[in-house]
């Protein structure tokens, strides 16, 4: 996702919030540091979704990276300038906390500042399966204008690795966010009549 935002000529403010720091380690036993951030971010760019090293060598000049926990951070105001935000993979505690306009985090709260502005919010929520609070939230969600990505990989896009997966669900959110990508292979319809996905 951050690979194509930065391909795309997008600038990129970054916040990792705390449970996605905890994520982050559990599932790939990278530690995200403030004060290594960049560091961080370039070793777990490294790797592919397979775990296999990935030799891409990305660019972060477009990076501005915001500690969670900054309250008074640019993306805090509605007067800062941002086409729009997405948060990927979204926990139901972070649905929850947005939806309820908790602003608990630079996260939440900067989910909130897209809302009231009417700017674009993608939120891709990874969790399954979900219970009725968390659907009424993610309703909510939609009811204030975000789109709800769930995090869906689809097949018929001809994934071959693991990583094709992690791309199909990444160019939907950016499909969703108006940012143009090469991420999949796009669907074009079968011979013989038959009907595309949705």
């Amino acid at each position: 996702m951050l690979r194509a935002l930065l391909a795309a000529g997008e600038n990129v403010d970054l916040v990792v919030s705390r449970a996605s720091r905890l994520t982050l380690l559990d599932e790939t036993g990278i530690s995200f540091r403030d004060g290594h951030w960049e560091a961080d971010l370039r070793e777990w760019l490294a790797r592919g979704a397979d775990g296999k090293p990935d030799t891409f060598e990305t660019d972060l000049s477009g990076v501005r990276y915001w500690n969670a926990g900054d309250l008074a951070a640019g993306p805090s105001s509605g007067s800062y300038p941002a086409r729009g935000m997405i948060i990927v993979p979204a926990s139901t505690a972070c649905v929850a906390g947005v939806a309820l306009g908790l602003s608990k985090d630079l996260l939440q709260r900067a989910a909130s500042v897209t809302l009231k502005e009417r700017r674009t919010l993608v939120v891709a929520v990874r969790e399954t399966p979900l219970d009725g609070r968390t659907l009424r939230h993610l309703v909510t969600l939609d009811d204030a204008g975000a789109t709800v990505v769930p995090a869906s990989p689809a097949f018929y896009a001809g994934a071959t690795h693991i990583q094709d997966l992690v791309d199909f669900v990444a160019g939907r959110v950016l499909d969703a966010a108006g940012v143009a990508h090469g991420l999949y292979r796009r669907w074009e319809g079968r011979l013989g009549g038959g009907s595309r996905p949705a």
